[in-house]
């Protein structure tokens, strides 16, 4: 995968839709792209969290205390929660088929949001989001039960 064709990825994940191509470029060079196999496991509930990771192509199992909670496809990114919040992994992340990522390390990630402050402003509005999604899907857990 060229680096143009990692660039128009990264476009597509919401987390990055208000970036610029230029800074889209960075991201792109300074992360490691990697394939996982069916079944492996790109991250461990529990471990420490030193990287985000984003599907390129592929789909992945998220795995909360050994239950199967969701999958997440191309364009998702991940892991971000775990080295922002300076936090263990709160799932485990397991390849379904072969799955291709591309891996920010944490310095990287905070070195970016720092950098761009734009960049900052779009992570925290999808983690509000995905706190406002949570609170509903338990509230409504809640009153079906």
């Amino acid at each position: 995968m060229s680096i143009d064709t990692e660039v128009a990825a990264l476009r597509k994940v919401s987390l990055f839709s208000g970036i610029d191509e230029t800074k889209l470029r960075l991201l792109a060079f300074i992360s490691e792209r990697m394939e996982f196999q069916d079944g492996e496991d790109l991250c461990v509930q529990g471990d420490v969290g030193d990287s985000a990771f984003i599907i390129l192509r592929g789909e992945a199992a998220v795995i909360v205390d050994g239950e199967h909670v969701a999958t997440v496809g191309e364009h998702a990114i991940l892991g971000e929660i775990a080295i922002l919040c300076d936090m263990p992994r709160t799932a485990t992340l397991r390849a379904i088929g072969t799955t291709d990522v591309l891996t920010v390390s944490k310095e990287n990630f905070l070195k970016l949001m720092k950098e761009f402050p734009e960049m900052s402003l779009e992570v925290m509005r999808v983690l509000a989001q995905r706190l406002e999604k949570t609170t509903r899907d338990l509230a409504d857990a809640k009153s079906h039960s």
